[in-house]
């Protein structure tokens, strides 16, 4: 199948020079490609490979060993150096090997062949995704959805050259030399920032608002789809050129010096962005020496330190997860202006995108991708900040703003709501948004999780039967990990006494593991944004509760949604999604105020269960309501939430009730709320581990002494 070319990708200068730079120097770490969806970023991985060298490798070796310097710990080895090597040699394309999300560690790692183990009784090593891709380009699209283990795996593999396999009594050592390129949406979630710190480079790409660039986007694409083999034709001479300009700067790459004002320059600029540990400081090193030798030039200047740190750093600034990533980059021209540059060469040439093969003269257009179109600005990644959730509005004075319903109020409640007197909107139930609370500092919650064993996708919660964990017993109907010794034993039982000879083994005798870890569940939180939470000052603390269950949840790998109640009616303010910084943006800018529809908000959140049940009916759901069991819009309004709840153990879902009231006078009508929806009730101030190890000390401290 034709691939689109890489040089007639439309306005991705950015992202084509990071994956250029890493070609050149596979030892930077390969490149994370952030953006939305339809930026070309799967279109432009795919047709590096056509500019790519071809690679000479031995004939017959399942390692790509290279002729002229083959591994000595190939398993396919020892291969014959010297004038025999040119006899067992062939040149073949550069490989793409692209990852699936589903990938299992024996695929991507390599395993042993039970084809061979069991039908020759032969222990033989079935080489795995990261071999066939050694000296060509592994490609993991959608790798924020990656298992956190495996994509670990692999960055160990791209930043060592080198892929270890130690199982089933084997031990196994290959080259794994690659360009890593992952690919992501950051709606769909991010990565942890170890894990972002471990890739090389990153950009991120956004589509073009230029109604020109957007018009030769479509050109380009229609063109292709018309013609594919005429299309590339017209971009053949630029694809030849921009691959020998390649090969050129990676023989160059060694001999370009990296000067001691250079190192110092990279080290302050790495010191001024406060960044974590060396990794960025080898990092911009060897993508600056990469730079200045795809410049044609043979010392590292300013430019290459400047374009080097601009993909280098921008994801190492996110240091929490909800931090976007992003760069200062006028912070970045002053650190690099403090020590004056020695005299420089000339600049770079030409970018690496030729415009040849492309212009507005040609008749049929030259189209860009479609289902990923290339229209990303040139400008690079967005100014630090810019994906960052506006900030929270000033705080009003909840006291005096805020609606409370007199028949439901506490004594204390009522002396606060006596200050100001409801409006006619609070009176019939609109939604009166007063103010917009902020969130405190984070802190570690209580683990909550659902009760029983699921069969989810693998993850950090709950008890679970997954891809991962440890052996509870076989069966022979399930997939994933064969498990050798029951297979065996399956086979040999029914071998009659006294025969002898090689073991058959049926398809029947396969017994898979049946492994016992935890899973990935569905959050959904359920929050009271009603007037009455604002009234006891309470909706700041709600805030940092929700905020670090929402980090909790991340740390988890877990989806969540959140549904905010107040004024007469619920909303999902976001519905489920693997994106928690989205979560917490959403969280962010929720404003309070008005009555309070509780019925209402339980609805909702059920109906929204319902739903993910459909699309993903083997995520179990955590649903936490956030409340202080008040319900005060529409008629009768306490009754109906009652109504409500009562029904909600129907639903099977596990629930926790964190309740919000406070004061002296307190009408438990959240713990009420607990126990008809057969919910764990849980104080606000006990939602932090550290506030309920106090609570429980206090519980069992003596009469008369402070606990």
């Amino acid at each position: 199948m034709p691939r689109f070319p890489f040089t007639a990708v439309v306005g991705a200068d950015d992202l084509s020079t990071a994956l250029v730079l890493t070609a050149i120097s596979p030892a930077i770490g390969g490149v994370l490609v952030r953006g939305e969806k339809g930026t070309a970023k799967s279109t432009i991985v795919r047709g590096l490979v056509g500019v790519l060298p071809r690679v000479d490798v031995v004939a017959g070796c399942r390692f790509s060993c290279d002729p002229a310097d083959p591994a000595p710990d190939c398993p396919d080895g020892p291969h014959p150096i010297g004038a025999d090597a040119a006899v067992t040699a062939e040149r073949r394309p550069t490989r793409l090997v692209e990852l699936p999300v589903g990938a299992s560690d024996d695929r991507v790692t390599g395993s042993m062949d039970l084809a061979q183990a069991l039908g020759a009784g032969r222990t033989e090593f079935h080489p795995g995704l990261l071999a066939q891709a050694h000296r060509g380009l592994l490609y993991v699209d959608e790798v924020n959805l990656l298992a956190d283990h495996l994509v670990d795996l692999l960055l160990d593999a791209s930043a060592m050259g080198r892929n270890t396999v130690e199982r089933d009594g084997m031990s196994v050592t290959h080259p794994a030399r690659f360009v890593l390129v992952g690919t992501m949406n950051p709606e769909e979630g991010e990565l942890r920032p170890q894990l972002l710190d471990r890739f090389g480079l990153s950009v991120d790409v956004n589509a073009s608002r230029d109604p020109d660039e957007r018009a030769e986007v479509v050109r380009r694409r229609l063109a292709f789809d018309a013609d594919p083999d005429a299309f590339s034709a017209r971009y053949a001479a630029a694809e030849a050129e921009l691959g020998a300009r390649i090969v050129r700067a990676q023989e160059a790459l060694d001999g370009v010096d990296l000067s001691a004002w250079a190192l110092r320059t990279i080290a302050r600029v790495c010191a001024g962005f406060d960044v974590d540990g060396m990794r960025a400081d080898i990092v911009i090193a060897r993508a600056a020496r990469a730079h200045a030798a795809w410049c044609e030039r043979d010392r590292v200047t300013r430019e290459d330190i400047r374009i080097a740190a601009r993909f280098a750093l921008s994801h190492r600034r996110r240091r929490g997860p909800f931090d976007p990533p992003g760069l200062d980059e006028e912070l970045l021209d002053r650190l690099l202006d403090e020590e004056p540059e020695p005299p420089t060469d000339p600049e770079c040439p030409d970018d690496p995108q030729p415009p040849s093969g492309g212009s507005d003269d040609d008749p049929n257009g030259e189209p860009g991708d479609g289902d990923d179109a290339p229209d990303n600005d040139d400008d690079g990644p967005p100014p630090a900040g810019s994906q960052q959730p506006p900030a929270s509005s000033d705080r009003a004075t909840e006291s005096s703003s805020d609606s409370v319903d007199p028949q439901h109020d506490s004594p204390s409640d009522a002396e606060e709501s006596s200050q100001e007197q409801p409006s006619s909107e609070q009176r019939t139930g609109a939604a009166a948004a007063v103010g917009t609370a902020s969130a405190g500092t984070p802190y570690r919650p209580r683990r909550f999780e659902v009760r029983g064993v699921g069969r989810g996708e693998a993850g950090r919660r709950s008890a679970a039967e997954t891809t991962r964990g440890r052996v509870i017993g076989v069966s022979p109907t399930t997939t994933g990990r064969v498990h050798v010794t029951a297979t065996i034993t399956s086979a040999a039982s029914r071998r009659t006494a006294g025969t002898r000879g090689r073991l058959d083994i049926a398809a029947h005798d396969v017994r898979h593991a049946r492994l016992r870890g935890r899973e990935s569940n569905l959050v959904l939180f359920c929050v009271d944004a009603s007037g009455s939470m604002a009234a006891r000052k309470r909706m700041d603390e709600v805030k940092t509760a929700v905020l670090s269950l929402l980090l909790d949840a991340y740390e988890r790998r877990d989806k969540v949604g959140l549904v905010a109640f107040n004024g007469a009616d619920a909303h999902v303010l976001l519905a489920p999604t693997s994106s928690v910084d989205r979560a917490a943006a959403a969280l962010t800018q929720l404003p309070h105020g008005g009555r309070t529809p509780l019925a209402e908000g339980l609805t909702l959140a059920a109906s929204t269960l319902e739903r993910e049940r459909r699309r993903d009916p083997r995520r179990r759901a955590l649903v936490v309501v956030v409340t202080d069991g008040r319900a005060t819009s529409g008629p009768d309004a306490l009754a109906c939430a009652q109504r409500t709840a009562s029904a909600w153990p129907g639903l099977g879902v596990d629930t926790v009730v964190v309740d919000c009231e406070s004061g002296r006078f307190r009408m438990r009508l959240a713990a009420d709320l607990a126990h008809r929806m057969g919910a764990t009730h849980v104080p606000l101030e006990n939602v932090s581990a550290s506030g309920l190890v106090d609570a429980v000390a206090a519980a069992r401290a003596p009469h008369g002494k402070a606990a």
